[in-house]
């Protein structure tokens, strides 16, 4: 028996007994929540400068044609995540290319590409014999199938990211207010902005694991929104960002263990319902104001 039904038999024994600390004593519950931890503070700082420079639809785009690397990994018998991970980089960097050669909205080369790279993934799907279990898993999520080499791969996107984007926040803020002014004076606008696409593309691929090619870009989007609600202060925006975003993967996981649910959706269904209560906070605590 694989992984996958390995951990949906054991998702099912402790839901039913309702025992949190049984939970929480399986390996792959562990690694679950540390996965969900790091990726949430990926999430959350990269989700900062998503929502801020209008790249929301570029995560989607990328997301979605992730199907083509997932695909082409099962057909190769490849595992489908080390095939994500130099495909999205590739198109995201292709895709950024085509964008700023030219003279189309950035929206409709993404809707082009997008259409493509789906058109492409789902032709090769139908390509797929037998057993496809590890093709849904990558497209909905299981964050209780990652292994060791998932988080390794998570953690250093995560350092390399942090350490880019901490180094250069001064220049990443000027860039993301005003792109002129960065380029007045002296940043390097076009490095900045291809090494960003290059992070956000290794992002969303160590992401889809764990909630899946169809929510991704959710998981990018929804916590630094919630945060945004909370601060427009950049600096106090990306530290909530980040929270939110650790925060709410742990607790979707737990929902997720405790009711038997699908890990992806959980941890999205939770950043959503966070951020519906922080907007309805914040609405009424104005108005009471």
């Amino acid at each position: 028996m694989n992984l996958f039904n390995d951990c949906q038999i054991n998702w099912l024994a402790i839901a039913s007994s309702n025992d949190l600390l049984e939970l929480l004593q399986l390996a792959s519950i562990q690694r679950a929540i540390v996965g969900a931890a790091l990726m949430g503070i990926l999430g959350g700082m990269l989700g900062s400068f998503v929502t801020l420079r209008q790249l929301s639809f570029f995560s989607h785009a990328v997301g979605h044609a992730a199907l083509v690397g997932v695909a082409l990994g099962v057909l190769l018998q490849i595992n489908p995540t080390l095939m994500l991970l130099p495909f999205t980089l590739v198109f995201g960097v292709i895709v950024l290319y085509f964008i700023d050669k030219t003279d189309l909205a950035s929206d409709s080369v993404l809707s082009i590409v997008l259409s493509g790279a789906l058109a492409i993934g789902l032709i090769l799907t139908s390509l797929i014999k037998g057993y496809r279990g590890n093709l849904m898993a990558v497209l909905f999520g299981d964050i209780l199938a990652i292994d060791t080499t998932d988080l390794i791969l998570t953690l250093l996107v995560l350092v390399g990211g942090s350490i880019f984007l901490l180094s250069t926040l001064r220049q990443q803020i000027l860039l993301t207010l005003n792109p002129d002014v960065a380029q007045v004076q002296g940043v390097p606008v076009q490095l900045y902005r291809y090494a960003f696409v290059v992070l956000l593309s290794l992002a969303v691929a160590v992401a889809i694991k764990a909630v899946g090619v169809l929510l991704v870009n959710a998981f990018l989007v929804i916590p630094a929104s919630t945060a945004k609600l909370m601060s427009h202060h950049f600096s106090r925006f990306l530290v909530m960002s980040v929270i939110v975003g650790s925060i709410s993967s742990i607790a979707g996981i737990m929902v997720s263990g405790l009711f038997n649910l699908a890990s992806g959706p959980s941890i999205v269904l939770v950043q959503f319902l966070l951020f519906v209560a922080v907007f309805v906070w914040f609405k009424f605590s104005l108005k009471a104001a």
